[in-house]
């Protein structure tokens, strides 16, 4: 066989075109609704930047260079979307978000700076909110991480302690006999009920704050664990005592693993309770942190920059739930997708 016949022979075995009578898989088609957004991101910053107003903004280039950066990231997007099904697919599924979202935008910015029918500074246009982070970043950036600070360390304080107090509730009765009370008493009493007495009893500000933060996890993440391991079937024991399993394998190896849904159930709402006592902490006695920014921006009148640390706030809080939801999907690979965040 000659070398020309075996290079022809290979590229025959190599051809990827499929026998008669199979179809070759058909790359996703373009999302329409994306591409619509596309549009509607243009026509936003058209409008924000061309339509007259009564007053000049000096953050609009700013508002209409972001709105149509979205639109170039969306339209890259919707190319590379036909080479990946996952991002066709995420497309698709907020394919009426990306329309409404530059619909709202443009909506606010024509209530609050074309047609004034919302008055600033009570309700500032986008431009307003947007020139924050360009005048008062190191402020906002301070105080985002002053928060983070206070929200990790109660966070972290609290939900070990409440695993940690819920396996042995479930585990001991001896301990459940003394701890149940006080869990029953304290736990339902909402965390920032306390602060009168707590910022009198700690010595700071920002010890009182962790002890608030770490009170309003370990409640939820108690009761979840201590749930969750006490709905472990009996029979799980049974069978890794025959096989000769310690006290503390047991606890480690069985009631643990299948205590892991209750636990992350009870973890996802302590972080939920956190963000409300972070907020009011830092608005009634700490002074710093996203909470005593917007206090002060109120104390100012200068709501663009209360509605800014609002913006910041809820892609922060979001961010950390997505955070735990991802573990939980690691930790739990058999519930991945069954809840997403």
């Amino acid at each position: 066989m000659t070398a020309v016949s075996e290079v022809a022979d290979l590229q025959v075995s190599t051809d990827r075109t499929p026998p008669p009578g199979i179809a070759r898989p058909s790359r996703p088609r373009v999302p329409r609704l994306a591409l619509v957004g596309v549009a509607a991101f243009v026509t936003a910053a058209g409008y924000t930047g061309l339509a007259p107003s009564p007053r000049t903004w000096t953050g609009t280039p700013k508002v209409v260079a972001l709105e149509l950066t979205a639109a170039a990231v969306l339209l890259l997007a919707i190319l590379a979307a036909p080479y990946s099904r996952r991002l066709h697919h995420r497309l698709t599924e907020a394919g009426k978000w990306l329309i409404a979202i530059p619909v709202l935008l443009g909506g606010w910015e024509g209530l609050t700076a074309k047609l004034v029918v919302l008055h600033p500074p009570t309700f500032p246009p986008l431009a307003s909110i947007v020139q924050v982070f360009a005048d008062d970043w190191q402020t906002l950036g301070r105080s985002t991480l002053y928060s983070m600070r206070l929200l990790l360390l109660g966070a972290a304080i609290g939900a070990l302690s409440g695993f940690v107090t819920g396996v042995a509730i479930a585990w001991s009765q001896a301990i459940a006999y003394w701890v149940n009370p006080l869990l029953k008493t304290i736990g339902p009493v909402p965390a920032t009920a306390w602060l009168p007495i707590i910022f009198v009893v700690f010595p700071t500000s920002f010890s009182a704050s962790i002890f608030l933060i770490a009170l309003s996890a370990w409640f939820p993440v108690t009761v979840l664990t201590w749930s969750g391991v006490a709905s472990v079937k009996a029979s799980y024991y049974d069978v890794a005592r025959t096989l000769g399993a310690s006290q503390w394998f047991l606890v480690r190896r069985v009631a643990v693993p299948a205590a892991l849904p209750h636990v992350f159930v009870g973890l996802f709402m302590g972080l939920g309770s956190t963000f409300v006592t972070l907020i009011v902490a830092e608005m009634l006695g700490v002074k710093a942190g996203l909470g005593w920014y917007i206090q002060w921006a109120i104390g100012w009148a200068a709501y663009n920059k209360m509605y800014a640390a609002l913006f910041v706030m809820a892609s922060l809080f979001s961010g950390l739930l997505a955070v735990v939801f991802a573990i939980r999907d690691h930790f739990l690979s058999w519930q991945k997708g069954l809840l997403r965040w």
